[in-house]
């Protein structure tokens, strides 16, 4: 079954960065597309950033390119979702998500905040 990991957030100042991991595991990680999502609270999930298989290829939110890296190790079956310049607009739970797979992770909060 696939099983998917968040972990990285907590609470940062406006203009700071966090690196967000996704340990992923019950498929072969290194077939599938990646990407992350968000969610705030009284808010839908939204896509922030995915990556093709082998990471040749990302695509970004519009509010968060120039900001937000997403890569991948698939030798460690990890997706990451690097963060800078962070606002307070970026406060949600993220999640990561195999693109065709499916299945949530617990997510993990990001806090951006004086």
């Amino acid at each position: 079954q696939v099983q998917l990991v968040e972990s990285g957030g907590g609470l940062v100042h406006p203009g700071g960065s966090l690196r967000l991991s996704c340990l992923a595991s019950g498929f072969t990680f290194s077939m599938y597309a990646m990407s992350w999502y968000r969610q705030a609270p009284g808010k839908e999930r939204e896509l922030v950033a995915a990556i093709s298989h082998i990471g040749g290829n990302t695509d970004y939110a519009s509010s968060v390119k120039g900001r937000f890296t997403i890569s991948r190790d698939n030798a460690k079956n990890t997706a990451y979702l690097q963060m800078n310049t962070l606002k307070p607009e970026d406060t949600a739970v993220y999640y990561c998500r195999v693109v065709g797979l499916g299945s949530w992770g617990q997510g993990t909060q990001v806090t951006v905040s004086s």
